[in-house]
């Protein structure tokens, strides 16, 4: 990974010089050329971009939000090769009044100061410092740290978590409950990458349950681990690669419960930016009835 981080920052030994075209000389685009910039579908970028977006609502059915998400992109680019950087969380909190959103907002917030603490000198520092820990022991301490946190600011109550960590090609992901992560592809597929800790799924798992079934189970909210119960927490933490020409998405119940895979996808597709292409979802999660608050980040690698 040593090898990773010289390439980010480049070799400092050897020294820059600008050059400068006194003759150059700047002038408007043209209304016509700016349209074809804009509508190009063979613009490549020189280093690759990681971009997000978010959408939230509080859905149809709920006096309050208790969904809490964070989502940081960074990008530093220069002579030496650009490493995108994104971290993104979501969190749905239980509880009842207040304590619900108490937890939710005290985990992002904790998971994602405990993670960028780690990386600040990687972002901002010179010299340069990696890291001395894994990235997935970094994750899983920081799920530790925000259980600890919200067992102390919300007794009684709790809140999922799922949060993926980018650098380069590869996402980090940990994961409490049943706020989900997705890899979406172009191609017309929808992969969930984590695993639901709900009674509804582990009875699916276990065979008392089909599909069918597992959909219209009536206690399909009940979790069998979220983050601030429990003494012992148990976090899934696995590394995936990025999504070759997709997106990664992270949302709460309150779209996958009700919006498919196939109105997802068409979601990001009728979009002109990702912007738009969340608040696509979150209107077809309230079109739907929206039960429950909603919340989704869609994150792509360009170039």
């Amino acid at each position: 990974m040593a090898e990773f981080f010289r390439k980010l920052f480049g070799d400092k030994s050897k020294s820059s010089r600008i050059t400068r075209n006194d003759s150059a000389t700047t002038a408007p685009l043209s209304s016509k050329q700016v349209e074809a910039i804009i509508n190009s579908q063979n613009v490549q970028n020189e280093s690759q971009q990681l971009v997000a977006a978010f959408g939230q609502s509080v859905g149809k059915q709920r006096e309050h939000n208790e969904d809490s998400l964070v989502a940081i992109t960074a990008t530093l680019a220069g002579n030496a090769a650009n490493v995108p950087f994104g971290l993104y969380v979501v969190a749905d909190g239980m509880g009842g009044h207040q304590f619900g959103e108490v937890a939710s907002n005290a985990a992002i917030r904790v998971l994602a100061g405990q993670i960028m603490r780690k990386f600040h000198s990687f972002l901002f520092n010179i010299p340069t410092q990696q890291p001395e820990e894994p990235l997935q022991e970094i994750m899983e301490s920081a799920f530790q740290e925000a259980h600890r946190i919200v067992q102390r600011e919300a007794p009684g109550s709790g809140t999922t978590l799922t949060a993926a960590l980018v650098i380069g090609q590869q996402i980090t992901i940990g994961h409490v409950g049943d706020s989900r992560a997705y890899a979406v592809y172009t191609g017309g597929r929808v992969e969930q990458l984590t695993r639901d800790h709900s009674l509804v799924k582990r009875l699916e798992e276990l065979g008392h349950l089909n599909k069918e079934e597992a959909a219209n189970f009536p206690h399909r909210n009940v979790l069998i681990r979220a983050l601030g119960q429990g003494e012992a927490l148990e976090t899934d933490v696995f590394t995936v690669p990025f999504p070759h020409n997709g997106y990664l998405m992270l949302c709460s119940d309150g779209l996958w419960g009700v919006v498919a895979d196939q109105d997802i996808l068409r979601s990001i597709k009728d979009a002109p930016n990702l912007s738009r292409a969340c608040q696509n979802m979150v209107d077809a999660a309230n079109i739907a009835g929206g039960p429950d608050n909603i919340t989704v980040v869609l994150a792509q690698m360009i170039g």
